[in-house]
């Protein structure tokens, strides 16, 4: 695997930031990495990018401890780090040049450096200063110096901070793109961008992990209770709905429509189908509820 961390802790004084959490994450793999705010993402990211060190445990990157081989890590790692430090000063591409010298790129500078203006939509702002571009394009400057040494392993934190909705679909679109043969590891708040984006969801909370699945069977996690809602054309009395195979509790909704809690954790839309087609009812919606990831988010990082 590309990255893997095992009992990793990082305590700051009388506080536990991270608290002994282990993960793995493979090559081809997109990983959503979310929490709330001191949760301990960021502390977690710091770490398997060699800026600080850990309290406990180890981490590797392709191979190479964080600890003994620093140097060898950061030649694996594309890393944007939530407050994405640039030089105001510099122009974009000469940034980018300077960067790349930072990686020694040597004669295919320049080549590449076209390949990360042009990916990451900043080929018209390549002649302007870092410090005149708005929030959105000073991000793309961070992801494109994150890219620019083609790392086996991108860590991305809060990617897409400041982007508006056309350059959020496009950064997704990128970070979807380089899942297919890189490591990716990303934070966001954003709970639609890690649905659409990640392959596999760590949700971090206090410094521990407290679930690690895919989106999907997470949002299947929030509850043992299937909730069906329907609406039928005709007026239709609660005591005969009861009568519905597998229906454990009704509810009639203000708009009409009737929600159904169905026993034993059973899909109940075939048997309201067919109790409708029985009694010559119209059904004019039937739909199984679905629960987001931000209500997952929720269940699982709330306090108290």
């Amino acid at each position: 695997m590309s990255v893997k961390v095992s009992n990793l802790t990082k305590i700051y004084g009388s506080q536990k930031a991270v608290d002994d959490i282990s993960f793995e994450v493979n090559k081809g793999e997109v990983l959503g990495f979310l929490g709330p705010n001191g949760a301990g993402k960021s502390t977690t990211m710091k770490m398997l990018t060699c800026f600080i060190p850990q309290t406990s445990g180890t981490a590797t990157v392709c191979g190479f401890d964080t600890t003994s081989s620093p140097l060898e890590v950061a030649k694996k790692i594309g890393y944007l780090p939530e407050s994405n430090p640039l030089y105001y000063d510099m122009y974009v591409r000469e940034y980018l040049e300077f960067m790349a010298g930072l990686h020694k790129l040597g004669k295919n500078t320049q080549s590449r450096i076209d390949q990360m203006l042009e990916r990451t939509g900043l080929t018209t702002e390549r002649k302007k200063k870092v410090g005149q571009l708005s929030k959105g394009y000073k991000q793309r400057v961070g992801l494109a110096q994150a890219l620019l040494h083609d790392p086996e392993v991108l860590i991305l934190d809060e990617p897409t901070s400041g982007l508006d909705p056309n350059q959020l679909v496009e950064i997704r679109s990128l970070i979807k793109q380089l899942g297919k043969n890189k490591t990716v590891i990303f934070s966001s708040h954003i709970m639609q961008e890690v649905q659409a984006v990640a392959d596999r969801v760590i949700i971090i909370n206090k410094g521990k992990i407290v679930a690690d699945d895919t989106a999907e069977q997470l949002q299947n996690r929030i509850t043992n209770e299937v909730i069906v809602t329907a609406a039928f054309k005709q007026s239709v009395d609660k005591a005969l709905l009861g009568m519905i195979k597998g229906v454990k509790r009704i509810e009639q909704l203000k708009d009409g429509r009737w929600n159904f809690v169905a026993e034993s954790n059973r899909d109940i839309r075939e048997d309201i189908f067919r109790f409708a087609k029985e009694k010559d009812f119209t059904l004019l919606h039937l739909s199984k509820e679905e629960f987001s990831l931000e209500e997952v988010f929720k269940q699982l990082t709330k306090t108290g």
